[in-house]
C-alpha cells in the first residue's frame, strides 16, 4: 500500500506541473489499482446533478460523475459489497493547491447514504473556472462547502484500520 500512496503522490505532483496533465485526476485504490481520467473522459461519463451550498445562503447547481462510480473503477466496493472492514475505509481527495479532505467510503455510496457526492466538471451551467477546476468535489448535506475541494488532482482509497 505504501507504494500506491507514493505513486499517487507522484502522479499528483506531475498533474500540477504539467499543463495538459493538469486536466486530469488520478484515482488510486487500496491495492494500488490506478486510473487517470482526463477532462474529456470525465465529460463523456454519465453525469448527475447536485446543488452546492455556498456561503451567504447562496447555492449553485453542479453536474459531475458520482464519486462512487469512479471509485469502483479502482476496485472500491459499492452497494451490497460495501460491508464489514470496508466500512472503515477512507477516501482522501487532494487538490493542486495542497488542500485535502477526507470522506468515509460508505458516505459515497447511495445504498448507505442519501447525500450526493460528485466529481463535478460544471457548475452554473458552465465549465469550472481555472481557480475552481477543472474538477471540484461536490458534497451535498454539508452546511458549508468545506469538503467541496476545488482543483482536484487525486483521489485515493485508504484503509483506516490495520
Amino acid at each position: 500500500m505504501r507504494g500506491a500512496m507514493t505513486a499517487g503522490a507522484l502522479a499528483s505532483g506531475l498533474l500540477v506541473a504539467g499543463g495538459a496533465l493538469g486536466q486530469s485526476v488520478v484515482l488510486t485504490g487500496l491495492s494500488g489499482q490506478a486510473a487517470t481520467f482526463t477532462a474529456a473522459q470525465l465529460a463523456a461519463t454519465p453525469h448527475a446533478s447536485a446543488t452546492l451550498k455556498l456561503g451567504g445562503g447562496r447555492s449553485e447547481d453542479c453536474a459531475g460523475v458520482p464519486l462512487t462510480l469512479l471509485l469502483q473503477r479502482v476496485g472500491a466496493p459499492a452497494g451490497k459489497a460495501l460491508k464489514g472492514p470496508e466500512l472503515a475505509d477512507l477516501v482522501v481527495v487532494g487538490a493542486s493547491d495542497g488542500y485535502r479532505v477526507v470522506l468515509a467510503l460508505a458516505e459515497t455510496d447511495p445504498m448507505v447514504s442519501d447525500r450526493k457526492i460528485l466529481l463535478a466538471d460544471r457548475c452554473g451551467g458552465a465549465p469550472l473556472p481555472d481557480n475552481e477546476g477543472p474538477f471540484r468535489l461536490v458534497v451535498t448535506g454539508d452546511l458549508r462547502p468545506a469538503r467541496s475541494a476545488r482543483m482536484v488532482t487525486s483521489i485515493q482509497v485508504r484503509r483506516a484500520l490495520p
